[in-house]
Parts: C-alpha cells; structure tokens; sequence
C-alpha cells in the first residue's frame, strides 16, 4: 500500500509511487503470478504453524523449542511439514478469493469514504479495515475444511495430546482424512469451527489492515523526522522539504509496519484461534461430551487444564508466524501489484 504523508511539524512531504487499485491490475498475470509467489511464501512459514497447532491441542505447556525438538526426534524432519500439500492445494483457490475481495472492496470503500469528505488517513484506515473484513469472510468458504483437513494430519504422531491413539497413524493423507471426515461427520465435520473462524479471522484481517495503515502512516512520520534530521532533501518549497524513498526504503517501511500489525493481531486474537483449532481438531468424545463440541466445552476444558492462560498457548509460534508471514506477504503482495500492473500503467519506484 502507498501513502502520501504530510507532517506540518516538520515541514516534511513524502512522496510514493500512487496507489494500484484493482482496475489497474492484469488479472491473469496477478493470479498466476500471486499463486507461485504465495506458495512459497506458505512453504518457509509452515513449520511455525504447525508447531502453533501442535502446543494449542496439547494437555499442558510446552516450550516451541522442545516441541520442534520432539517432534523432529520422535517423528522425523517432514513432521514439520505433515499437512501441507492439502493446505497448499487449498491456499491457491482460497488465495484468489482473498485478493479478489481485498481489492474490489479497498477500492470501493475508499472511493466511497473519500467522496463522503472523510480526511485521507480516516479513508485508507477504513477502507483497509472493510477489505480485510470481507476478503477473510470469501476465504473461509474454502479454507476451513482445508484446514479442518490439514490440521488433523498435522497432529498426527503427538505424544502430548488429548487425541486417542496419538502415535498411530490415523490418516493417510489428506484425501484419505476428507473422507473419513466427510463419512463420519458428513459435510458439517468439514465446516466444523466456521463460525469461530470468521470470528477469529474476519475482525483479525480487519485489525491487521486498519493497524497496517496507521503503522505505515507512524513509521513514515519517522522516517521523515529522520531524513529532515539528516537534510536529505530532493527539492525545497515555500519551506517545505521533500523527497521520494527508493525501492528499499518503501519495503522496509511496508515490512516494519507489516510486522507491527500482525504482532496486535496475533495478540487480540490469539483465544479465539485456540478454540477454533481445538475445535477442528478434537472430537467430541476427547471433549468430554458425546456429539459435536461446543465453544464453551472447549473452553471449559482449557480453563480446566491451566486456567485462562491456556488460551494463550501457542502463542510465541502464532506471534513469529504472523509478524514474519505479515511482513513477507506484504511485501510479496506490493512487489505482485507492480509485477501485474497493465503495461500502461507501470508505475516504478
């Protein structure tokens, strides 16, 4: 995202390359490209979120460190990665519905909140805010049971677990857990955990947007603090200083906010997504109950095993998982725009 900043104190203006909004976009190009970027985007950050699933399905608190350490020890290297070629099949198409809805929706809101007289900055915050809300409800429709799936697999094997029969082998792959779900729980046990997902990830994507574009709006108020510090002036009027960040420094500025952001996330969120895992994951009978599981069960269970500070559990994964996946998705996603911007409405930094 692209801001222009004005700081009265400092006399300072920043100039960055204009917004590309969705009209601007080549869609194949931002699709195919967005597809083989993501991928390996999701590739290097797998391992944190499967160690995030292992400690939020676990009886009692144990390190991240010790987690990995067991699991690579007991269950071998590719334990780290059980579950992701159902989650990476299921990324792309969930992928494209979450950009598809960013865009329409950042564009739409913003254009309306401007028009309305609403201030620059309250415009982008909104306009973010919205698009991250409705782009993370069109990616539930496909990602909760590619997550139900792969969240199943990745528990398989853990010794320190509420599920029955931990060490054996339980599915053999994901098509082979989409089935045994869908034959033992029907097409609900594939959608089980949606509504706390869109209450974990709907408002999440939204505080991540809207605190991406006030982190940006901070940092850039820094940024131009420090560059008036240091003269670093391309031209000077009627007292006003300005200057144009190159490629490097819009992508660090992207990556700190980026970083800021998915940290507040991670933290708000954090008790909703350990109920929705334990949810997906956990049977009803490994709940304590017969028949489906219910949120306040779950809770009560977490509660019951080490108190309201169970809900935190995975949290160290979940922080480093969005801070860093914040900061190289965001990145990704800038670098995708321009790679897809029409030939004629290339905009270079």
């Amino acid at each position: 995202m692209n801001l222009s900043v004005a700081e009265e104190e400092s006399a300072q203006e920043i100039h960055l390359p204009a917004e590309i909004d969705w009209q601007m976009l080549d869609k194949s190009k931002f699709f195919f490209l967005g597809a083989a970027l993501f991928s390996g985007v999701s590739a290097s950050l797998y391992p944190a979120v499967v160690l995030k699933t292992r400690q939020q399905v676990a009886q009692s608190q144990i390190s991240c460190m010790k987690t990995a350490f067991s699991m690579v020890r007991h269950e071998g290297f590719r334990a780290l990665y059980r579950g992701f070629g159902t989650s990476l099949t299921g990324t792309i198409p969930a992928r494209a519905l979450y950009m598809t809805a960013l865009e329409v929706t950042k564009s739409n809101v913003g254009t309306a909140t401007v028009r309305l007289g609403l201030s620059e900055a309250t415009a982008a915050t909104l306009a973010n805010a919205a698009a991250g809300l409705s782009a993370a409800m069109a990616a539930q429709l496909v990602w909760t049971p590619v997550d139900v799936v792969s969240q199943r697999l990745m528990v398989q094997g853990c010794r320190n677990s509420k599920l029955p029969n931990a060490s054996a082998c339980k599915y053999l792959n994901g098509v082979d857990a989409f089935r045994k779900i869908l034959r033992t729980d029907g097409p609900r046990g594939l959608y089980r955990g949606f509504g706390i997902s869109i209450l974990t990830y709907a408002p999440s994507n939204a505080v991540w947007w809207a605190s991406y574009s006030i982190a940006q709006r901070l940092v850039w108020g820094g940024v131009g603090c420090y560059n008036t510090k240091k003269d670093d002036r391309i031209n000077n009027k009627n007292g006003v200083s300005a200057f144009t960040p190159n490629s490097k420094t819009v992508m660090a500025v992207q990556g700190v906010s980026a970083a800021m952001a998915g940290g507040v996330s991670a933290l708000i969120t954090m008790p909703l997504d350990t109920i929705k895992t334990r949810l997906q994951v956990l049977d009803g009978d490994e709940n304590g109950r017969r028949g489906p599981t219910t949120v306040g069960q779950t809770v009560r269970n977490l509660v019951k095993e080490g108190g309201w500070t169970a809900c935190y559990r995975g949290l160290g994964p979940r922080w480093a998982s969005m801070s860093m996946s914040a900061t190289t998705m965001i990145t990704t996603y800038e670098f995708l725009k321009r790679l897809s911007t029409k030939t004629q409405e290339v905009l270079t930094l």
